[in-house]
């Protein structure tokens, strides 16, 4: 169980859909339970469930038995959204950047008004809109979620629109020259650098503070030896017994030998970047009362802020190999 203010999901996993619903309805008794003695209640009325299966278990007949909570049936659902994520039971994402561009459009669609072509704003404010307003809407869950072929290609198609109002350029100019000119990178290197930044947080969480951190594999280096018990690491990886941690140093072999855990995979978007930094690991140091007496905190906000320019830095260098602008 893990909560963001007063959001609560609960996941556990066993060989059977009956198992899963009487766990989770004895945790929500426990749960509601120590919520008495503060005062606290919860909005059952709110309540979703879902079903996640593996691949191998995908072939196999759905479940559709309710869970029952203080006398109320809730019906299993196809999806549900926390903090904004749709999630489903193969955690697809092709539905919600579906219709997290759909809300860009009609966001976009508003702000074009205000700068019609040959009149309007300056292009430097075109830019803070686009940036401010527009690029946040299609790419929320991006740091998560990498989206297919199709959603990819509908994205570039909206980003170009959003380019050419930012420049004011005719449609025929090549697409290369309004990523330039409007100083708006390509949709494809926004999202790798907003998973290498969601990595980046991560890594230099403490454990005790960030959940997934605290599922790191043990020879990531760590200040703390703060680790979550196997039971809730499990969690991360389904019932297969055929993963293979992945070692902190050890690249991902290509193609891969076994399947990794999902963790592993998003903390080794951070190696490219960790050459030439003496000292791991690196630490926010704002998340923190007292520093390590080995790490002194100033040599913890240098490393934190040195990865994270090399991050930056990584999305110009990558910008000309990925769309390179006319010779002329």
């Amino acid at each position: 169980m893990i909560s963001y203010v007063d959001d609560f999901p609960i996941t556990v996993a066993s060989p059977s859909y009956r198992g899963n619903i009487r766990s989770l309805q004895k945790l929500y008794e426990n749960l509601e339970g120590k919520a008495l003695r503060p005062g606290v209640s919860f909005s059952v009325a709110k309540t979703e469930l879902i079903h996640r299966r593996t691949p191998r278990q995908r072939n196999s007949p759905r479940c559709l038995s309710p869970i029952q909570i203080k006398g109320e049936l809730f019906r299993l659902r196809d999806s549900l959204r926390w903090l904004g994520y749709r999630v489903t039971p193969a955690l697809d994402s092709s539905a919600d950047f579906s219709r997290r561009l759909a809300l860009a459009q009609g966001a976009f669609a508003l702000i074009r008004r205000l700068s019609p072509p040959g009149a309007g704003l300056a292009s430097y404010l075109c830019l803070r809109l686009a940036t401010s307003l527009v690029a946040p809407i299609p790419l929320y869950g991006s740091d998560l979620f990498t989206p297919s072929a199709g959603a990819m290609a509908r994205l570039n198609t909206f980003w170009h629109q959003v380019q050419r109002w930012t420049t004011n350029c005719f449609s025929a100019n090549p697409t290369g020259i309004l990523a330039v000119e409007s100083c708006l990178p390509p949709v494809a290197l926004q999202i790798s650098q907003r998973q290498r930044l969601a990595a980046h947080w991560v890594v230099c969480c403490p454990p005790e503070l960030n959940p997934a951190t605290s599922r790191l594999y043990t020879s990531f280096p760590s200040h703390s030896a703060h680790r979550a018990h196997d039971f809730a690491r499990a969690l991360t990886r389904g019932l297969s017994s055929v993963y293979l941690p992945l070692h902190w140093k050890t690249p991902r072999p290509v193609p891969p030998l076994r399947n990794h855990l999902p963790i592993d995979a998003v903390a080794h978007k951070t190696i490219p970047f960790t050459h030439g930094l003496s000292r791991m690991p690196m630490i926010n140091s704002h998340l923190i009362s007292t520093a390590p007496s080995a790490l002194p905190r100033s040599l913890m906000d240098y490393t934190y802020s040195a990865l994270k320019r090399s991050i930056r830095e990584a999305l110009i260098g990558e910008w000309p190999g990925l769309l390179p602008t006319p010779g002329y």
